[in-house]
């Protein structure tokens, strides 16, 4: 059962809203972070009585908007909303790991909202940040010297390779410090504290060491301790495994009241879709951006990891026993990690050091495409 929330009561076929951004950088508006546009509108008095009109027409539609019956509300709804269309707020965008990013996707997440009228997981709220990636396919060869066929252990050398630089090493150690350490003698660690610093850890680590850990290839004769480290990279221990494992669906509405999570969990959906007709097997055809938002969802609830040392098999800590009718649906989104082509010839592209237009893809092993069922579950975000 699709559980769609709508929080609009009125329609706009033709609206202008395009948070996809799919046109070239140079013919897109500048776009302001959310905060600064924000801040920008509540300073002009036109714009901050419309943006409240419109946070009324949606969120108080049940008391405010029945006090004012008919056209004359509808007219003030529309006259908002379309105001709020043209504003900076409609096309701001968050930065992964900024100051005050919990409040720029508090932000986000209310106008797309408010404008979009569902709670789905299409659109990203972060801004586009491939000129940070552009050169880490090219210099995956400088962590895995040799090619994944020899018996080099790309793992350990990756490991070495971050400890040889001061701020993997920095930032490396500030995470393995509080997810190490027990607590008490039923708690092995301060899991949050754990998940805070692996967020830190790979927001502010340069991709080709953060991810020359944690998608390093192994050679095929000597798998077994490689890719045991590589699992091992997160200390899952502690940032993954839990006494029990949830329904999928159900740590997918958990995730979705955080809005860290919320929005890392978007930016996964929107950059790592499958496509069986793409040789890349990327809707998008960016490697890049897929393993920058997978990264991303490393330190919340919805933390993945490989599920066992061998192979490229990867999934959050969760299962979809218990499911009843939801099953499917549940089904769907598990395999958005496990059975994920884009995802997988991401990993492995990166291992190879080669990009899209040099590697050959694996064929595709029943790709699962996006669809509704794996965003519509959930409810708002809230601000913990």
């Amino acid at each position: 059962m699709f559980l769609i929330t709508f929080v609009m009561i009125l329609s706009f076929p033709d609206s202008g809203f395009t948070l996809k951004g799919d046109g070239s950088s140079s013919s897109r508006p500048v776009r302001l972070d959310c905060v600064k546009a924000s801040e920008q509108c509540l300073k002009e008095y036109s714009c901050s009585t419309r943006y409240r009109t419109m946070r009324q027409c949606v969120a108080g539609r049940e008391s405010n908007f029945s006090a004012v019956q008919g056209s004359e509300a509808q007219g003030e709804c529309r006259s908002a909303i379309e105001a709020m269309r043209q504003s900076t707020l409609n096309n701001c965008r968050c930065r992964r790991g900024m100051k005050k990013e919990k409040n720029c996707l508090r932000i986000f997440w209310s106008i797309y909202q408010s404008l979009q009228g569902n709670d789905l997981l299409e659109y990203s709220p972060y801004e586009s940040v491939n000129s940070r990636l552009s050169d880490i396919f090219r210099l995956a060869p400088i962590i895995a010297v040799e090619p994944a066929s020899t018996k080099q252990n790309n793992c350990l050398n990756a490991a070495k390779a971050c400890n040889l630089n001061d701020t993997c090493k920095k930032y490396r150690s500030s995470y393995i410090t509080p997810c190490t350490s027990r607590v008490s003698a039923s708690e092995v660690c301060n899991k949050r504290k754990c998940q805070k610093a692996l967020r830190q850890f790979f927001d502010k680590v340069p991709s080709k060491y953060s991810y020359g850990m944690l998608f390093c290839a192994c050679p095929s004769g000597d798998q077994t301790a490689c890719a045991e480290r590589r699992r091992q990279t997160i200390v899952p221990v502690c940032s993954y495994e839990d006494k029990d494992k949830p329904n999928c669906l159900s740590l997918q509405n958990s995730c979705k009241t955080n809005y860290i999570c919320r929005s890392r969990l978007a930016d996964f959906i929107s950059n790592c879709q499958p496509e069986a007709h793409s040789i890349s097997g990327c809707l998008r055809e960016s490697y890049a951006d897929c393993l920058l938002s997978y990264s991303g969802l490393i330190g919340t609830v919805m933390t993945p990891n490989y599920v066992r040392s061998l192979g490229i098999t990867l999934s959050p800590w969760c299962d979809c026993s218990s499911s009843g009718n939801s099953k499917p649906d549940c089904d769907k989104f598990s395999e958005y990690f496990t059975n994920n082509r884009c995802l997988r010839n991401a990993i492995q592209a990166f291992g190879n050091g080669t990009d899209v237009g040099v590697w050959q893809p694996q064929p595709p092993i029943q790709p699962t495409a996006l669809e509704p069922s794996i965003t519509r579950r959930g409810g708002e975000g809230s601000n913990r």
